[in-house]
């Protein structure tokens, strides 16, 4: 007797579940990598930049961070927190423009490898039902097969088609042509330039300064290439002060013109370049230094003041006014701390310094209103109103050398004093013209000696200024070829008609059509072409 011993087969194993964690981050980086989510962070970073154009910035202008926090000193310090004042170095502008830059390297780059791929590969085979394509036609019977396949990729070719011709097992010759990836390399192009100009704007930040200056003429009002020598200054992250390229400027010549109506026509000045080269320069064509560029802001009057005080000292100050309006209606301050020293005991009293602000007119009316009518001097005039008293320098706080400071005003420290006959606040602004003298109430005398012009710079250096400029454009030539390229293809048969079928000698040639994308005129090129190939065989 035989036994048969059954044997039942093992169960399969269950299948292997996949690492959730693995699976997460596979995910978020298929959503961080997505086109959607580029466009998004794209988005979000041109929203995360509004804060930095509405708020007042501490590496531009620090005093306006200040005024700022006076004027809302509740809603300021939690501004501050969230990096409001400094928005392009704090972490969250950061976060964005890193994830932006990552999704598009990973978008971009699989997206660049399936487009070469597809430039290397020959168009496909035509397919079988060319009736079934949204473009079909049928042309009349030509001679010969060969001749014919040859005759239309001929055509195609000289109309810069990729074609690809192909003998089917029937015997019938196919040609296979497509056009268009112009669209594809241009989407491409437009976010690898994209790209450029984010490393450029990145790389441009770190090695990157900038600084403004404003440079009065004269052989006595030099500027050197100093950090300490800026009106205003931002170094970038990886840009020390001792990195800064030496050079000095002075500003021999200022040249301004007008149109009839007050609307500037020209400007252009001329420097000192390291006390021995002449250079010239206006607002549309930079003076180009090694390492750095200067243009031209601005300009405006300094006011040249000489003040004699009781003792018989006198000071000399050249004195900027800061334009407010196109016509050059310019406001300024000139202290003079260091007066009124009594030289029996060569001790200066704090409390008689003396300041005088006021308005200086180019051109003054003749309607008697505080505001110049045209920028030049024609007929310059200045309104100047005098204090004495404690100008607040000797107390170690920052502040505007445009402005005295109101708190002394306010308090009573720095009171305003007039001429002879002339008491405290009822002392009207005193009018004073070039070589006029202004007598105060205590015998010191004030002279308007005229005016210097000065020029507003900034002074700058942007190492990545080309890559962002080709990347600019090479993104807008990208972007046209994207919007106005077409991915299609076209397809020819030329099939020998079969006489034991009942049909007669020759050949058919039998074309049809397919475009990629949305494509309206793709019915008119299908039937020029078509038209082609008929008149070439």
């Amino acid at each position: 007797m035989t036994v048969v011993e059954e044997r039942t087969a093992a169960p399969a194993p269950p299948p292997r579940r996949a690492n959730p964690v693995w699976a997460l981050l596979r995910n978020s980086w298929r959503q961080l990598t997505s086109m959607r989510t580029a466009l998004v962070l794209l988005f979000l970073l041109a929203v995360a930049a509004i804060p930095g154009s509405v708020l007042p910035q501490r590496p531009v202008n620090i005093e306006r961070v200040a005024d700022y926090f006076r004027a809302h000193p509740d809603l300021a310090p939690t501004l501050d927190r969230l990096g409001m004042f400094d928005v392009y170095a704090s972490a969250w502008f950061a976060a964005v423009y890193v994830l932006l830059f990552t999704s598009l390297v990973g978008c971009v780059v699989p997206r660049l490898a399936d487009h070469v791929r597809a430039l290397r590969n020959v168009p496909p085979e035509a397919p079988k039902r060319l009736d079934r394509l949204p473009q079909h036609a049928v042309l009349p019977p030509a001679a010969e097969a060969t001749a014919a396949a040859s005759a239309v990729a001929r055509v195609l070719r000289k109309r810069r088609w990729r074609v690809a011709t192909r003998q089917e097992e029937d015997g019938a010759w196919t040609a296979s042509a497509e056009k268009g990836y112009v669209k594809e390399t241009g989407n491409l192009l437009f976010h690898f330039a994209l790209l450029a100009v984010l490393i450029g704007v990145g790389f441009g930040a770190w090695y990157g300064w900038h600084g403004n200056r404003l440079l009065v003429e004269g052989p006595d009002r030099g500027f050197c290439n100093s950090l300490t020598q800026y009106d205003e200054s931002t170094l970038g992250a990886r840009v020390d002060a001792a990195d800064l390229p030496q050079f000095c400027l002075q500003l021999t010549d200022f040249r301004a013109e007008f149109q009839d109506t007050g609307q500037p026509k020209s400007f252009r000045a001329t420097v000192l370049v390291d006390s021995r080269e002449t250079r010239t320069f206006s607002v549309n064509d930079p003076l180009r230094l090694p390492g750095a560029t200067v243009n031209l802001l601005g300009h405006g009057y300094a006011p040249v003041l000489r003040f004699t005080d009781r003792f018989g000292v006198q000071q000399t100050k050249v004195v900027p006014f800061l334009p407010r309006d196109g016509m050059f209606t310019s406001e300024g301050v000139a202290t003079f701390p260091d007066v009124n020293i009594d030289p029996k005991t060569d001790k200066r009293d704090e409390n008689l310094q003396v300041g005088f602000e006021g308005v200086y007119l180019p051109t003054v009316g003749t309607d008697g209103r505080p505001s110049s009518v045209y920028p030049a001097e024609r007929n310059p005039v200045l309104f100047l109103t005098a204090y004495r008293g404690n100008l607040g320098v000797d107390a170690g706080l920052p502040g505007s050398v445009y402005a005295l400071d109101r708190a002394q005003i306010s308090s009573g420290k720095l009171k305003q004093v007039g001429g002879p006959g002339e008491v405290g606040n009822n002392a009207r602004p005193h009018e004073l013209k070039p070589g006029e003298t202004w007598t105060l109430d205590d015998g010191s005398k004030l002279e308007f000696l005229g005016t210097r012009p000065f020029a507003t710079l900034a002074v700058r250096h942007d190492p990545t200024k080309t890559l962002v400029l080709a990347g600019a454009v090479l993104g807008l030539l990208g972007l046209m070829a994207s919007l106005y390229g077409h991915r299609r293809r076209i397809f020819f048969r030329v099939r020998a008609l079969d006489a034991d079928a009942g049909e007669s000698g020759g050949t058919v040639i039998e074309a049809g059509g397919l475009p990629r994308t949305d494509y309206p005129g793709f019915a008119d090129e299908f039937a020029g072409v078509v038209t082609a190939v008929q008149g070439d065989e």
